[in-house]
């Protein structure tokens, strides 16, 4: 049973986490934008969820790549002029040359890496699976999860955790606890939950107080959520997952140090340590109940 479980969580991770690089690229910009609304050819993005859903190809590259390509293979199948070199085409046509001006001109590329999402999102998913068994609080950590990637994603290509992700992410981790809580065979504590997300927010708060160009304000309203999730299981897991985040994020930045890649002031995305030591906090507790 509890393998059977395992794998449809990880089916559900690698599913979400298909979705995880379109929204990731489309919230990778600077904190004065919102965020992109076409590729990097210019076409707007369509579809499900008004384009929020989807591939990392452009569909509208890829038509105008497939018709080109044709192009080229018919311009390719008629013959020389009798007067001309092999294989050249009558410059009055057009045809042959690229499209000046034409944003699709270039081979068609992902817009986005597609990779690494998918595969933390279906570990993490798994994981969780494996930690919480049956118990109902599985569904919120499965709901969350996904978000949780793209949050990371977008902090480390960008250096940001945007409002319109961090501050649903925390009002969701509540409701959804306190729907669970209302549940037989749960294994945690609503109020503790609540008091979680105060104190891991009210700590990075200080934090940011203290020194505003070490810690951005992105990572604070992160820490509400994931003080909630982690406090759902008491505060020896609000302490750990907490506490994880900080080595996790030190170990990274030592190690950049070391090679040379960074100095001692330069600034690295804290959100995705974070969100590792949560999850490593959320699997304790979940082992440990």
């Amino acid at each position: 049973m509890y393998v059977m479980l395992t794998g449809v969580a990880a089916l559900w991770g690698a599913a979400t986490g298909l979705l995880v690089p379109r929204a990731a690229y489309r919230f990778s910009v600077e904190p004065e934008d919102a965020w992109r609304d076409t590729c990097p050819a210019g076409h707007p993005f369509s579809g499900v969820a008004r384009g929020w859903l989807g591939s990392t190809w452009c569909a509208a590259c890829a038509a105008g790549a497939a018709a080109r390509t044709t192009e080229q293979s018919k311009t390719a199948a008629v013959p020389a002029p009798p007067d001309g070199p092999a294989g050249s085409a009558d410059a009055s046509t057009g045809e042959g040359q690229g499209r000046e001006g034409d944003p699709c001109a270039e081979p068609v590329a992902r817009y986005a890496p597609a990779v690494l999402a998918p595969v933390a999102t279906t570990l993490g998913c798994a994981a969780l699976a494996a930690a919480t068994g049956l118990r109902p609080e599985l569904a919120v950590w499965l709901l969350l999860a996904p978000v949780a990637v793209l949050l990371a994603t977008i902090d480390r290509r960008v250096h940001r955790l945007p409002d319109r992700l961090t501050l649903p992410l925390a009002g969701a981790a509540v409701v959804l606890l306190g729907g669970v809580a209302l549940l037989p065979e749960h294994a945690g504590s609503w109020l503790s939950a609540l008091l979680g997300g105060l104190a891991l927010g009210g700590f990075y708060f200080l934090l940011f107080l203290i020194n505003p160009n070490g810690m951005g304000f992105g990572d604070v309203k992160l820490a509400l959520s994931l003080g909630v999730a982690l406090g759902w299981y008491g505060w020896a897991v609000v302490f750990a997952g907490g506490f994880a985040g900080f080595v996790l994020g030190a170990v990274y930045g030592f190690g950049l140090v070391i090679l040379r890649r960074a100095g001692r002031k330069t600034g690295i995305p804290f959100g995705p340590f974070m969100i590792a030591g949560a999850l490593l906090g959320i699997l304790f507790g979940g082992l440990a109940s």
